[in-house]
């Protein structure tokens, strides 16, 4: 089992990882990313737990400030 983990609060809005993994991320209204189906752990911090990371990793290395993580 895999974990990704998204800092929404450093997110510029890119959309990156939208682009590369539409699958998984998606732009909402408010101009931020959206890991989707993660639950939020505080503070802007968004998890989700995923038996394939599938493209995840593609997006967290085009991410230019970093904000996504793949553990």
């Amino acid at each position: 089992m895999a974990k990704i983990i998204h800092e929404q609060k450093k997110c510029i809005g890119c959309g990156s990882c939208a682009a590369v993994c539409s699958d998984f991320w998606t732009m909402e209204d408010n101009g931020k990313a959206k890991l989707k189906g993660a639950k939020e752990v505080g503070d802007g911090i968004f998890e989700l737990e995923v038996d394939n990371i599938a493209c995840n990793k593609e997006a967290a290395s085009v991410c230019p400030v970093q904000c996504i993580k793949v553990k």
